[in-house]
């Protein structure tokens, strides 16, 4: 499905989405445009993807939607209200983790980190430190309370960070590339961690990625960014067929949809189903009439 600014202008769907962005546009100093009348929203427990090549605009986004950036034209609402007269606490509603985790972690020990949020909210010590650690347990890093951020691997600190956000319960998690850099043992964590923040806590994630294999194994939905606007946006399983659009992107399609077109060719047959997932695809190698749409 195209861009179409028309839903940005119903009140009724604004009021429903945790985060909405209104024909946003931003500028930078040295004049580059960063975005270009972004239509952009969150719903509530979702899983959104926006997938992009570098410089497409998709951190510049991100930082948008917890206010580190403002627009200069067009508007973001966050929980209905505009951002602009919020005067700074968009980010209790909304969490950012950078795709640089040591650029947040700052304090003497993990524990300490984790914990400076919530006293920030107005917790006490006691209270902070409970919800402190029930974070460092859902992201499975309880063993590493006392130890000092700076000594810690690069996976150690994506979690850390992550917990970091979410002890100040957001509405909405936003990562900035969750999974870059990081073996494969910590993508999976961060890929459940993703999975479990929406499914079990009911807060809505926001990941941007270049990475379609993640965005197609995570995603609700997805928005395809190119030259600082959204020129797509609906399924994982409909968008990343359109391979014209992701040609256009500068991205390339997840190994899935390269592979079942690969077999379609080999096979002299027009492709008649839309698998996502490896198991999908196998499924459909051993079925003679694939049936998925």
């Amino acid at each position: 499905m195209t861009n179409d600014c028309k839903w940005c202008k119903a009140e009724s769907s604004r009021r429903a989405q945790i985060i909405h962005v209104d024909c946003a546009s931003h500028r930078y100093p040295d004049g580059s445009m960063g975005i270009h009348d972004m239509c952009f929203y969150v719903a509530p427990r979702e899983i959104v993807a926006i997938c992009g090549a570098n410089g497409s605009g998709k951190s510049t986004l991100l930082e948008h939607l917890n206010g580190l950036l403002t627009p200069t034209s067009g508007h973001v609402y966050v929980m209905g209200k505009q951002c602009a007269d919020m005067k700074g606490e968009i980010w209790k509603d909304v969490g950012l983790v950078f795709q640089r985790p040591e650029d947040q972690l700052f304090a003497p020990t993990v524990l300490d980190d984790v914990m400076f949020g919530p006293i920030n909210l107005g917790m006490s010590v006691e209270q902070a430190r409970e919800v402190a650690m029930r974070a460092l347990e859902h992201v499975g890093a309880l063993d590493l309370t006392d130890k000092m951020p700076n000594y810690l691997s690069g996976g150690q600190r994506r979690l850390v960070a992550i917990a970091g956000v979410l002890a100040m319960k957001p509405k909405v998690l936003c990562l900035d590339e969750p999974t870059s850099d990081l073996d494969d043992r910590h993508a999976r964590m961060v890929e459940d961690i993703i999975h479990e923040t929406r499914d079990v806590h009911d807060i809505s994630v926001v990941i941007s990625t270049h990475d379609l294999d993640l965005a197609s194994r995570l995603a609700d939905r997805v928005c395809i960014v190119k030259e600082g606007s959204i020129i797509a946006y609906g399924s994982p399983r409909d968008v990343f067929y359109d391979l014209q659009l992701i040609k256009t992107a500068e991205m390339k399609p997840p190994i899935v949809v390269e592979l079942y077109h690969a077999y379609c060719d080999r096979r002299g047959t027009e492709p008649s189903a839309k698998p996502l997932t490896m198991a999908e695809l196998l499924d459909l190698i051993m079925e003679p009439c694939p049936s998925l749409i």
